[in-house]
């Protein structure tokens, strides 16, 4: 059988600042191979104690029975901040439920059903895009998936394509910005005053100002549309207008700007590595490819839009859940332990990182039958159920999963069902994608496929 690639684990133990070398070129080959079978491992350094915990019991704890004991840790604002600032990703306590009181309406129920047309229009755009591209040579596919997903994200948000010049160009920056922002700044490991300056690289500011200026730009022009009565029923216009109904307060514009920002890394990054990597998991396993394409082909008419299609591409669903049990967009969360705790019979001081990993949590080798193979039947199997309740988390789960879960598994599956009807796609030899993560799991060089028509 040949496995998805993984990438190689360190081996043995390494001083801080090995790891932290290490860590800064990539979350995941910085880490110890034993952690694939460990319920809990801790690491210590001079300046904070971090506690990994794999068993689903304590990751239970900690995300659903009592999240606010362990609220997110103020050490991954310090590398987001260029660009989040106060953002949802990162706030705690009552500012965190207030934004989230304002957000999560235009996530809810019907709201889905709206977006699904503007949903499906970038999809047939993405088919478009990648005509002239489906003849056999190598085509690099995080480019065309990061493509497809922000079109996704600027047609629900703002009911514009990804042609608009405001769209494209908040597209372009954003590239540069994951390019040059570091995994972790040195005040995330040093306990650094919060009146000394943070040290961030001068392209990693410079980028998310850019960013930041465009979506102002983009949140103006839409506050004055809502005040003129004239702005689309999107999701934007339904945050801006919603008003949290225990403080009266609407967003102004500096924190949609902050929301915004995290919707488009959320919303655009996540989805986007998904898909490239479910592209390169089928073109490994044609057979799979075939079934799903078969599926898509029987189910969707690229002329119709009908949303009850969702309930219909179940392959589609299950390679995408597989690709993300795989590949999380977002390998690692750490919370901070507000109170001393006491895990697996150790104790954990107040103020330590609890770090809860989905990539080692869907990878568990105590967990999942076979857990680095590509298998989307194992959802149909007992085993593959369990780890679906009890150690799947690529949205986090409790009162802080992703709001945008359930709108991010319409549009995977329905993106790659619509690629897969019309395209084939193969791998390239020697341009192997090997996983690295920075902001989100990407390929080291890139995820090369080549694209023929069906």
């Amino acid at each position: 059988m040949t496995l998805p690639p993984k990438p190689a684990s360190r081996a043995g133990k390494v001083s801080l600042w090995r790891y932290m070398k290490l860590f800064r070129q990539d979350i995941l080959s910085a880490q110890p191979a034993r952690l694939y079978r460990a319920w809990m491992a801790e690491f210590k350094t001079p300046f904070f104690r971090s506690y990994m915990c794999n068993d689903p019991d304590l990751v239970e704890l900690v995300l659903r029975s009592r999240p606010d004991d362990f609220p997110k840790s103020n050490r991954v604002r310090e590398g987001l901040a260029p660009l989040l600032r106060q953002s949802v990703f990162v706030t705690n306590g009552a500012q965190w439920k207030r934004q989230r009181r304002i957000i999560d309406p235009a996530f809810e129920g019907g709201r889905l059903r709206d977006t699904f047309p503007a949903m499906w229009d970038a999809g047939r755009a993405a088919v478009a895009r990648l005509q002239p591209l489906a003849n056999g040579h190598p085509v690099e596919m995080e480019l065309q998936a990061s493509h497809a997903a922000a079109d996704v994200i600027f047609r629900t948000l703002f009911s514009i394509p990804i042609e608009d010049q405001t769209a494209q160009a908040v597209f372009q920056e954003f590239r540069d910005h994951q390019r040059t922002a570091p995994v972790v700044n040195i005040a995330a490991i040093l306990p650094l005053p919060k009146w000394l300056p943070r040290w961030h690289r001068k392209r990693t500011r410079q980028t998310a100002a850019k960013i930041r200026a465009l979506i102002t730009r983009l949140t103006a022009d839409r506050t004055a549309a809502i005040a003129q009565g004239t702005a689309p029923d999107d999701l934007a216009t339904k945050i801006m207008t919603t008003a949290d109904p225990v403080t009266g307060q609407r967003f102004d514009t500096e924190e949609m700007v902050d929301q915004v920002a995290i919707f488009f890394l959320a919303g655009h990054e996540t989805s986007a590595s998904a898909l490239a990597w479910a592209l390169y998991l089928l073109a490994m396993h044609p057979e799979w490819q075939d079934r799903a394409a078969a599926e898509a082909a029987a189910e969707i008419a690229p002329e119709k839009i009908y949303f009850s299609v969702l309930g219909k591409l179940r392959i589609a669903r299950d390679v995408f859940r597989e690709a993300l049990r795989l590949y999380p967009p977002v390998p690692m969360m750490v919370r901070e332990a507000a109170c001393p705790e006491h895990f697996r019979d150790r104790d954990v001081p107040k103020g330590s990182q609890i770090v809860l990993s989905p990539w080692h949590l869907h990878r568990h080798e105590r967990i999942w039958d076979k857990p680095d193979a590509f298998d989307p039947a194992r959802f149909g199997c007992p085993n593959g159920k369990k780890g679906l309740r009890r150690a799947y988390i690529p949205f986090s789960q409790g009162q802080r999963v992703c709001p945008g879960a359930g709108f991010a598994m319409a549009e995977g599956p329905l993106l790659l069902a619509m690629l897969l009807r019309e395209y084939r796609f193969e791998l390239v030899e020697g341009r192997p994608a090997i996983p690295v993560a920075h902001l989100t799991v990407r390929g080291k060089d890139g995820i090369w496929l080549r694209i023929t028509p069906r």
